[in-house]
């Protein structure tokens, strides 16, 4: 769990209000004037109480801010830790992400996902944690970490999906502990019991063949010139944590993004995001303008899907926001060898 702990009242936090407190109270019984009934006098003393009184909202406002401040600094230190920043280009995928809180002035969601490339393929995650804010920011560290490690580790799609799994059982388990210490870990009646996650999980071959997971999660969009249509390979399973996963998990195949097609991954946040009259978010479309005629890159399409989303919702999106773009960034024909495969942290 993620604390920001309030700092210790300075010197100067200390000494101001006092020397106001002091200032008023010296004028009250030391001030001749002050103990006058003449009209004069009261106005007077009327004017040192609001002087004084005004000084001391305006400290207090002021260091209300400086807490204010200082807090969504760490709030977004924390976003960018665990939330890092992608690379423009892993193994010939241009990729480009962002997220959109909506906590306002926060900076911080619920959302999560990474891209890495492995010796296994591009391997891609998405998901969306129930709530926003602080309270799930611990949870969006422990599956990212989990990912991180199980995307190299693991050969097998379904394996990393188990992973994540027990990675969020194991952090739900804790967090409830340290929430609610007298119910014990087993206590359905936790409201920590009642977290849950959507997860998607996609591999790009080296070849461009797609094959994916969804735990409850909107299937991204599939972009082929101005050509946008969903990428739907079956029914998806649970969100993770109400529900055990099956025994067997089948890896669904989603043919194949070919060079110069993209996918656009997002949050339930970008559909369900309304306008002042209460018409969702027009998604396909925003991305059919955004892709226009001409081929365009990632970030470009991020930035004009972004937009059109702040403008539909008056700049007040009510759930956080997060969006994907992955593009094929090979050459026709060409394909990455096995040594080609980079770590996260590095892009051609």
């Amino acid at each position: 769990m993620i604390r920001i702990k309030a700092r210790a009242p300075t010197g100067r936090a200390i000494v101001l209000p006092t020397v106001w407190g002091a200032v008023a109270v010296g004028y009250k019984f030391g001030c001749p004037l002050a103990q006058q009934d003449g009209l004069g006098a009261r106005i007077a003393t009327s004017a040192v109480f609001f002087a004084v009184g005004t000084g001391l909202v305006c400290h207090v406002r002021r260091t209300l801010l400086r807490e204010l401040r200082l807090a969504r600094r760490a709030a977004r230190a924390a976003q960018n830790v665990v939330l890092r920043p992608l690379p423009p280009r892993l193994d010939g995928i241009d990729v480009a992400a962002a997220q959109l809180s909506a906590d306002r002035g926060a900076s911080v969601g619920g959302d999560l996902y990474e891209v890495i490339a492995t010796e296994h393929g591009v391997r891609v995650v998405m998901g969306d944690v129930r709530g926003h804010g602080l309270a799930a920011l611990g949870t969006v560290a422990a599956l990212l970490g989990s990912f991180r490690e199980a995307a190299h580790d693991e050969p097998e799609l379904g394996r990393v999906l188990r992973r994540l799994d027990r990675a969020l059982a194991r952090h739900l388990r804790e967090r409830s502990r340290a929430e609610h210490p007298a119910n014990g870990a087993a206590d359905l009646g936790n409201p920590v019991a009642e977290e849950f996650v959507t997860v998607l999980l996609l591999e790009i071959g080296r070849d461009g063949e797609l094959r994916a997971l969804n735990c409850g999660h909107p299937w991204p969009y599939l972009v082929s010139g101005a050509r946008v249509e969903p990428l739907l390979a079956g029914d998806p399973l649970p969100p993770l944590g109400p529900f055990p996963l099956p025994a067997e998990l089948e890896v669904l195949s989603c043919g194949r993004l070919h060079p110069g097609e993209s996918l656009v991954l997002f949050t339930d946040g970008a559909e369900d995001a309304r306008d002042p009259h209460g018409r969702f978010f027009p998604l396909p479309a925003a991305l059919r303008d955004a892709v226009g005629e001409q081929p365009v890159s990632p970030q470009t399409v991020l930035r004009t899907l972004f937009r059109a989303l702040l403008h539909h919702t008056a700049g007040r999106p009510t759930d956080d926001v997060a969006v994907l773009v992955l593009r094929n960034g090979r050459a026709r024909g060409e394909l990455s060898c096995p040594g080609s495969a980079r770590p996260a942290g590095t892009h051609r």
